[in-house]
């Protein structure tokens, strides 16, 4: 995402996606919701409870996260996501795609490599 001093962007985490014995620390994220689901629609390989951490950050920080979560997120089929008003940052294990909000071509693109990762097509619901 292009930095700013003062945008913030919100994100989604799902702790279940996390690698065992990860740590988020060094950032300041405003935990703006915490809830608990059950999924309906999980692959078999997923819970079918998820906890889910919304949250708000300091658009400045969002690549320094957006890269530390490619390397937190757990194999196969798992993501975060966080967007600005103007971007979207969607990550996965060992990649992070970036594209400005309503680019259908970078969205696909992002929606294909999901696909290759193992996120089941009802899980292709991030925010942009």
């Amino acid at each position: 995402m292009t930095a700013t001093t003062n945008g913030k962007v919100r994100g989604a985490i799902i702790c279940e996606s996390l690698k065992p014995g990860t740590v988020l620390e060094g950032y300041q994220l405003h935990v703006t919701r915490w809830s608990r689901f059950e999924v309906s629609d999980a692959a078999d390989w997923q819970p079918t409870t998820w906890t889910l951490i919304e949250f708000e950050a300091a658009e400045d920080e969002s690549d320094a996260l957006g890269h530390r979560l490619s390397k937190d997120l757990d194999s196969p089929g798992w993501y975060a996501n966080l967007y600005s008003e103007s971007e979207a940052v969607v990550v996965f294990p060992d990649r992070v795609f970036r594209y400005r909000r309503g680019d259908r071509s970078k969205r696909k693109a992002a929606e294909q490599y999901a696909r290759h990762c193992g996120v089941p097509e009802t899980q292709l619901d991030w925010d942009d």
